[in-house]
């Protein structure tokens, strides 16, 4: 990860995913994607634009309700969300607070070349209103019959008015939201069943310890405006546990806001109905904290990252243990080029096999191969496991047998 505009000084809180991170992130979203999407008969995907009308956000009540309670210093005019404050005292000074106003989160731009307020847009602060905008359209080319959903992955921006603890939060990130549509009486059975969805993808996937998830069931006073129940699974973060994700049974509260009309017949009865919603909504930034948060480990001198397999950047690398051997060099890039056919790698060729297993377990890599003068006689090569550093020799042959992605 590095600071985005670096070279300028930064951006507060921006940051740019590098080489091994833009693929552990994407590793996170195809894995997602995977699960619920192209391993699902009742799911479909959508990828809308980020700039809508805004009538869109005037009518699913953001630009009335989307805000957060904003307090100022009178001393030092640092200002903090007062939802977040222990103690009325600023906590930068000790000063008076005046008394809060609500922010808008809403980022705000012009579209065309004249800004005046008839050309105002918002970036949109959630994936979420495409995918009930589009819900007619989605319907009619689909033909999907409740219960089914649709997912989206894609940017939102929200003008947080205290962003930080690294990518935790930022006011430009990812998520991966499903709106999931059931009939009004079958909304309980289907909040149960991706509660435990959302379960199986932190741990099962994700490989997050269930020690450091926790479910805070989110008290009726403090529902977003959209909300009936909501569900905040939190992870214990070095800063404290907080959330990770949340899941919110929207009721019918969007359709209605967008559809003058029930927007869904069913095919046998023909009555026409405002379908509810249960909505799992994932950040991108906050899944890839939370995994290099649990997979670090340390191990001597050692610096781990017990990925899981299917998770991490390369998942196999090869090198091999002496760099200026025309001979081992042409091999072990022979067997890296045949790797790569099947399995995101890389090539090493530093030749300190110490210093290559060391970097490679920082990187994540699930298994390290190397080739050396044994090699060139019998045509069998080292392969080494990440989380135990055992080593074993196996046929050239064999190699894709032995690589695991689970």
């Amino acid at each position: 990860m590095f600071p985005g505009s670096e070279i300028y000084g930064g951006l507060a809180n921006s940051w740019d995913y590098g080489p091994l991170g833009v693929e552990l992130k994407n590793n996170i979203k195809a894995a997602w994607w995977k699960k619920f999407v192209l391993q699902r008969d009742d799911m479909v995907g959508l990828d809308a634009a980020l700039i809508m009308n805004p009538k869109v956000w005037e009518n699913s009540g953001h630009l009335e309700n989307f805000s957060d309670p904003l307090v100022e210093c009178k001393k030092c005019h640092h200002r903090f969300r007062e939802d977040q404050l222990q103690e009325k005292k600023c906590p930068d000074c000790g000063g008076e607070l005046l008394p809060a106003k609500q922010f808008n989160l809403m980022l705000k731009t012009f579209l065309g070349p004249v800004e005046d307020e008839n050309a105002v847009v918002y970036l949109r602060p959630e994936t979420a209103q495409a995918i009930f905008v589009d819900f007619k359209n989605v319907l009619q080319t689909s033909r999907k019959k409740l219960p089914f959903g649709i997912a989206q992955i894609g940017k939102a921006f929200r003008n947080e008015i205290t962003p930080g603890n690294f990518i935790f939060r930022t006011r430009e990130f990812e998520q991966m939201e499903i709106e999931y549509f059931v009939k009004p009486e079958d909304w309980q059975k289907a909040f149960e069943m991706w509660r435990q969805e959302m379960w199986s993808w932190m741990t099962d996937i994700l490989g997050l310890k269930k020690e450091n998830i926790f479910e805070n069931d989110i008290a009726p006073g403090e529902l977003a405006h959209y909300s009936k129940k909501t569900i905040d699974f939190e992870y214990k973060y070095p800063f404290g546990q907080k959330e990770l994700y949340g899941m919110a049974y929207r009721t019918d509260f969007d359709l209605k806001r967008h559809y003058s009309e029930p927007p869904y017949e069913d095919a046998d009865t023909k009555e026409k109905i405002y379908p509810h919603v249960i909505e799992p909504s994932l950040g991108v930034d906050r899944s890839f904290l939370a995994v290099l948060l649990d997979a670090y480990s340390e191990d001597g001198d050692r610096i781990i990252l017990k990925l899981k397999p299917g998770l991490a950047p390369y998942k196999v690398a090869v090198s091999c243990i002496k760099k200026n051997d025309e001979k081992l060099v042409g091999k072990a890039k022979e067997i890296y080029q045949n790797l790569k056919k099947d399995f995101p790698s890389d090539f090493d060729n530093r030749g300190n096999i110490g210093k290559f297993y060391y970097s490679q377990d920082e990187i994540g890599t699930p298994y390290c191969v190397t080739v050396d003068f044994q090699t060139l006689e019998d045509n069998t090569v080292t392969i080494r496991h990440r989380d135990t550093a055992s080593q074993e020799r196996v046929q050239i042959e064999d190699l894709k047998n032995n690589i695991s992605l689970r």
